[in-house]
């Protein structure tokens, strides 16, 4: 199985390298748009900022190309977020894979939301053996909102969209490479999709 993680400038592709590897999966890390076509999975790790990430993928068309991606495809943290029309973080346009508008938290508490969190109200495949509760690990501070594409929740100030699904879209807002033996099922149920 042929596995892509896209290298867009935004941190975090070698911590998923590693997890995976612990998988018995060796991935390539390349923002090539003919190696990205031709991967059987691809995940778009994050850790960064969403303009800087936008203008990054804008810059090698990886913008107009994501999109049109058929094979499945697992965005992370920002990820999740890229993956939806806007965000409030520099006021950007983003890939328009999901119609939801990524938020900042009040703030209410603490921002960033940072640690431990359960999560919830689980609905697809992608959480096969995962408990109702189970905890993950999350650092940010926007967040996209409840929608029909939800497929797990959590809450901090208020409820959020912990993984969503539209097609063959995944996105979770925790970092599965940082969330133990829960993180570790759910990269395995995506690769087994």
């Amino acid at each position: 199985m042929k596995v892509a993680i896209i290298k867009y400038n935004a941190g975090n592709t070698q911590s998923v390298s590693y997890a995976l590897n612990r998988l018995g999966v060796d991935p390539i890390i390349t923002d090539e748009p003919e190696l990205l076509k031709a991967a059987d999975k691809v995940i778009f790790p994050g850790v960064g900022e969403a303009s800087t990430a936008m203008t990054y993928l804008k810059q090698r068309n990886l913008d107009k190309l994501i999109p049109e991606f058929k094979q499945p495809f697992l965005g992370i943290c920002l990820g999740l977020q890229l993956m939806c029309q806007h965000s409030e973080e520099n006021d950007v346009e983003c890939l328009k894979v999901f119609p939801m508008s990524v938020k900042r938290f009040p703030p209410k508490d603490k921002v960033p939301h940072m640690g431990w969190n359960s999560i919830s109200n689980l609905k697809d495949p992608l959480f096969k053996g995962v408990n109702e509760g189970e905890f993950v690990y999350f650092v940010h501070s926007y967040y996209a909102e409840l929608s029909e594409y939800t497929i797990a929740q959590s809450e901090y100030i208020l409820p959020f969209s912990a993984s969503i699904n539209k097609d063959n879209f995944y996105a979770v807002q925790f970092h599965t490479e940082k969330s133990g033996n829960t993180g570790e099922k759910i990269l395995k149920n995506f690769l087994s999709l």
